[in-house]
């Protein structure tokens, strides 16, 4: 049943295990009185919770609470940033600006979806490696066919913010996980082979999360804020400066490859 007749099964209704709203009286949030039973919850506590229906550990809210930290860059020139910025800049609404740059957030390369191929790999790597498979001929065979997301980084391959989270991981005990320690064995596979394929900071953090038992599809959305408190401090300066002045390119700043210039000649109609 997937057409007409199972759109009207849903018409009219709402039926949900997450939440409901009953203005002038309470909130439901996962089966819990939102105001009464969980009003002492950490935000990022909340947070995972609403999306996996389960509480982490003490240890576990406080390394997603440094991984957001640590990759919280206020630079107005990375990808995302920009737009806020510039968004900013023209004096946009600051949450459309915000939003549009948590959009770009969801990159291919640098983002979201670097992130979430990265815990994909290493959950089914994992998996494969239990079966029996041999790790450095899988990894190898996915190097040459594939891109391994979580290793290589562009202007330095050296990742600035893996010490810090790992000297973190080891103060929690979150340092011994299976991903954890197979994106550390993947790292050793390619090196030799591939010596810019450092690991880089999507595949700790999908690693770490990995480890704590969430599946890919909860670590896209728990990912989401990764760079947000970076973002409002670009738009807050963009904003003190006159508008248009952040990042403005003059025509000579264009590199233009299309049509050569083009004389016009005007034609009267009678």
């Amino acid at each position: 049943m997937n057409g007409p007749d199972l759109l009207k099964k849903h018409a009219g209704r709402l039926k949900t295990r997450v939440g409901a709203a009953y203005p002038g009286s309470h909130a439901v949030f996962r089966g819990h009185d939102l105001h009464r039973d969980l009003k002492d919850l950490d935000w990022v506590e909340l947070y995972v919770f609403g999306i996996t229906g389960r509480r982490l550990t003490q240890a576990q809210i406080e390394m997603l609470h440094a991984i957001w930290v640590n990759t919280s860059y206020p630079d107005a020139r990375l990808w995302n940033n920009r737009v806020a910025g510039l968004a900013g800049s023209a004096r946009s609404s600051a949450n459309l600006g915000i939003v549009a740059a948590l959009a770009l957030s969801e990159a291919t390369v640098y983002g979201g979806l670097a992130g979430l191929r990265a815990i994909s790999f290493l959950q089914t790597a994992l998996q494969r490696v239990a079966d029996g498979e041999e790790l450095e001929a899988l990894v190898l065979a996915e190097a040459r066919a594939h891109r391994i997301y979580g290793y290589g980084r562009p202007i330095n391959s050296c990742d600035e913010r893996l010490p810090w989270i790992m000297e973190l991981a080891r103060k929690l005990d979150l340092d011994q996980g299976p991903h954890l320690q197979l994106a550390f064995a993947v790292e050793r596979v390619l090196l030799p082979h591939y010596p810019q394929l450092r690991m880089n900071y999507a595949a700790l953090h999908a690693a770490l999360i990995a480890d704590m038992g969430l599946s890919a599809r909860e670590y896209q959305l728990l990912r989401i804020p990764t760079f947000l408190a970076g973002m409002p401090p670009c738009v807050v300066e963009a904003a003190e400066k006159p508008p248009g002045a952040l990042f403005p390119t003059p025509c000579t700043g264009v590199a233009y490859e299309g049509l050569a210039q083009r004389s016009w000649r005007a034609q009267l109609v009678e």
